[in-house]
């Protein structure tokens, strides 16, 4: 049977260690509307090649590691939630738990990648579990280094554009917390908008 109202939020705070939520506590919950695309648009994936510094890269890899151990240690908070507890535990509440695991000591190597890109590793996680909800697929999968893709998705406030006035369409992009631009091989511009 699942444990909900004040039982649930003593298990998250106590026993699962999730913060309480600080922020707009004032404010009434509203339910997310998603963008309606407009009728007749498409979206296009464009992938260009770069070549990043070896600081870079260093970078890179510390932030695909960073985002597969959040997503593992979201996954395995979920899960004994649920086994042991009956509480569930969504995106928000695994937000707050990434806060408590960036401050918890021994972990200051997460606090080196960008929280944007951590909080997108959490909402894949997310995205799975509905799926798996939907019973449109399994249920979600540990990732392990070397056997799932290395990946992290950057959203828009994650990275920096600047386009070159003298070819539109291409430029340069700073991803967050490197300090250099990309070297970015553009072999098309990318479309105007």
């Amino acid at each position: 049977m699942r444990v909900v109202g004040a039982e649930a939020k003593r298990v998250k705070r106590e026993v699962l260690g999730i913060g309480e939520r600080r922020k707009h506590q004032s404010r009434t919950a509203v339910p997310v509307q998603r963008r309606a695309k407009e009728a007749g648009t498409q979206q296009r994936v464009y992938r260009y090649r770069f070549y990043p510094t070896p600081d870079q890269a260093e970078q890179l890899h510390q932030t695909f590691g960073a985002c597969r151990w959040v997503y593992n240690e979201g996954l395995a908070l979920r899960s004994g939630a649920w086994e042991q507890h009956r509480v569930s535990v969504g995106f928000a509440e695994t937000c707050r738990a990434l806060t408590g695991w960036k401050r918890a000591e021994g972990r200051e190597w997460l606090r080196d990648v960008s929280s944007t890109v951590l909080q997108q590793a959490l909402r894949h996680l997310d995205g799975a579990f509905s799926r798996f909800f939907r019973r449109s697929a399994k249920y979600p999968k540990r990732k392990k280094k070397g056997r799932s893709r290395d990946s992290a998705t950057y959203v828009r406030t994650g990275f920096r554009w600047v386009e070159d006035p003298e070819r539109p369409g291409t430029g340069l992009v700073t991803l967050a917390k490197q300090s250099a631009p990309l070297d970015v091989r553009w072999s098309r511009p990318l479309p105007s908008g």
